[in-house]
């Protein structure tokens, strides 16, 4: 089980699985992810236990995804469930609707916090080839 993977969470596998396509870019192919997205987000997720956990995606800095709160000041901070997380990665959910009908709330930079979804489909792209 990897550093990132938390028991009991879905979302821990999802965030794994995109930590292992950010790490088979190679140099150029990070560059670019981190230019075009250029943020780091937090995400905090809440199992259906009522657990909670918090991840950071950096695509500022490192191109990575780490377990825990974000060591720099995230520009978004995402707040949802699990459920909801495994809804938005498998492209059942679009993150505006989720916003919209209570879902998913956010802290910070409300307006970037919508590249999350380009991000989760550029790595489920390249997983799949």
């Amino acid at each position: 089980m990897s550093d990132i993977q938390e028991p009991g969470f879905k979302s821990s596998e999802i965030l794994a699985g995109l930590a292992k396509v950010f790490d088979s870019y190679n140099d150029e192919e990070k560059k670019g992810r981190i230019k075009k997205t250029n943020g780091i987000f937090e995400l905090q997720i809440k199992n259906a236990e009522g657990k909670e956990a918090t991840w950071t995606i950096d695509l500022k800095n490192t191109g990575s995804i780490y377990k825990g709160k974000a060591k720099q000041k995230a520009n978004v901070t995402i707040i949802l469930s699990d459920d909801t997380f495994q809804q938005l990665s498998d492209g059942k959910l679009d993150g505006q609707k989720a916003f919209m009908t209570g879902k998913l709330r956010t802290k910070g930079n409300m307006m970037f916090a919508t590249k999350l979804d380009d991000v989760l489909k550029a790595t489920k792209t390249k997983a799949k080839l």
